[in-house]
């Protein structure tokens, strides 16, 4: 099993902590992002590692990882920073954001699922939503499943806590015998179309999930209850959560 970690932003809501460095490499608990990553990554077994840079990539530092380039980081997202590292799409792969960390629990949570498609959600995200913010409503998204486990609809706007069931961390799971078929997938969506909102390049994981449940194949959650956080504003930095 591989990982990969998006790694490509910049981070513009943690300036000025990311003038001069990508946004994985902001410290917390006294390490950069990423190496908390890779930490539970490796605390599972995980070694083969990848991460795909954009923002600043002389500053992107991490032993034993091995990167790519994402040239366009500054008009592309979240998508089209992972089939930058294309050739790398196949067996069973994990993939990460590098704005998140986690406790490795998450992680052999996530091993443990023989779904072709997994996605991690927090089942107890509205705590950690209301350490972060007033009003947890203004950033959640939807998350939806059905009694089977599998999500129906994720990422869009919520109106109201009975339409998030988990929320989403950016954490995933994907199979060897899934990647023939996504890859294909990717390559047939219209370049012209839009997704929630954004075009191709700009299209976000959530949009990209979505279309996969839609068109393609079942996504399995893979629920938690905590033990993670996301690095977004400066006052995230403040928050404490054990990471094992």
């Amino acid at each position: 099993m591989k990982a990969i970690i998006l790694a490509a932003g910049q981070g513009a809501r943690l300036r000025p902590l990311t003038d001069d460095r990508p946004k994985c490499m902001v410290e917390y608990q006294g390490k950069p992002l990423i190496e908390h990553v890779v930490r539970a990554l490796r605390k599972n077994g995980v070694n083969d590692i990848v991460a795909v840079r954009g923002y600043k990539p002389e500053a992107l530092r991490c032993a034993g990882v091995r990167f790519y380039d994402n040239p366009r980081y500054s008009s592309t997202n979240m998508v089209t920073t992972l089939f930058c590292a294309e050739q790398e799409l196949e067996g069973d792969v994990i993939i990460s954001y590098s704005d998140i960390v986690y406790s490795p629990s998450v992680i052999q949570r996530l091993r443990a699922t023989d779904a072709e498609f997994a996605v991690v959600i927090d089942r107890d995200w509205r705590r950690l939503w209301q350490e972060r913010m007033d009003d947890p409503l203004d950033d959640a998204e939807t998350l939806r499943l059905d009694p089977d486990g599998h999500i129906i609809e994720l990422g869009k706007k919520a109106s109201s806590y009975e339409d998030i069931e988990g929320q989403y961390i950016g954490l995933l799971k994907i199979a060897a015998s899934a990647w023939p078929k996504l890859r294909a997938f990717y390559h047939r969506l219209d370049r012209h179309a839009t997704y929630d909102g954004k075009d191709f390049d700009n299209m976000y994981m959530t949009s990209f999930v979505q279309a996969v449940i839609d068109r393609l194949m079942p996504v399995t959650a893979v629920p938690i209850q905590g033990g993670w956080l996301e690095i977004d504003v400066p006052s995230d930095l403040t928050i404490s959560v054990s990471l094992g």
